[in-house]
Order: structure tokens, then sequence, then C-alpha cells
């Protein structure tokens, strides 16, 4: 009996552990100098301008954080909050507060470094899958970069 309760105790256990998160991590490279692609996407709301599935991007602000609300071509909202920004770095950081996505706890980095005779963009985010295997949310969060990222080189030269 002692035994059937520490393995239906050890099952529950695993059974509320938190899922590990995801992480995806996707750059590209850019034939323009490094100032150059900062100012193409360091606007936080600036997105509007680049992501080809952004219709627009609306700035406000919480609790003096700058929020930006997507709203997506083809339908449906994505609120973000921008978490930490570096102008001299040129990166910044931030969190997905309402999407459709299937993520959770997202958190999310863009950048741009100096590379060769031009520059590196790296977008990277970490998250959970929410109504979706990891592998679909691994999916979609990988196109979002991929499309993103292929804008910026072709607008940044």
């Amino acid at each position: 009996m002692k035994t059937l309760t520490f393995s239906a105790v050890a099952l529950a256990a695993v059974a509320v552990a938190p899922a590990s998160a995801l992480e995806v991590s996707k750059s590209v490279d850019v034939a323009a100098p490094p100032a150059k692609v900062w100012q193409t996407i360091r606007d936080f709301c600036g997105i509007g301008n680049w992501h080809p599935a952004v219709e627009k991007c609306e700035p406000s602000t919480k609790e003096g954080k700058a929020v930006r609300t997507l709203s997506l071509k083809g339908g449906g909202t994505i609120v973000e909050e921008q978490l930490a920004r570096d102008d001299k770095k040129m990166d910044y950081s931030y969190t997905i507060l309402q999407s459709p996505l299937p993520v959770s706890d997202y958190k999310s980095t863009i950048m741009v470094m100096p590379s060769g005779s031009g520059s590196k963009v790296q977008w990277q985010g970490t998250f959970k899958a929410k109504g979706a295997d990891d592998a679909k949310a691994k999916e979609v969060i990988t196109g979002i970069y991929d499309a993103g990222l292929s804008a910026i080189a072709s607008k940044a030269k």
C-alpha cells in the first residue's frame, strides 16, 4: 500500500511540475552597417514598418513602460511590453501580454551586432507551448522570426 501511495504522489508531482521553456534563436546577415540596421528596427513600434505580418502598430505606455499593440494582416492582435532597451548595445527585450499565438511566458530579445563588413541581426525568444505541442509552438515562432529577419535584411540595405 505504501508503494501505491508513493507512486501516486510521485505522479502528481510530475503532473504539476512546470514545463521547461522552449527556445528559438534565429539570425540574418545584413549588408549594411550596424547603426543603419539599428535605425530600421530600434523604434519599438517600428515593427509595423518592417515585419510583413504586421498591418499596423499602435504605441502606448503601461506603468511607464512602452507597449505596442500589433494588428496582424488577416486578423488578430498581439500586445507586447518592452522590458529593456540599450541603444548603445543595439538591443531591446520584450514580452507578450496578450496574443492568439500558441505560446505563454514569452520573452524575446532582438539585437544588432557587427559582422564582417556588415551586420548580424539576432532574434531569440523563450516561451512555453500553450494550446499546441512544443513542435508547433516552435514552428510558429520560427516563422515569425524568419519572416521578420528576411524583411530587415531587405529593408536595411
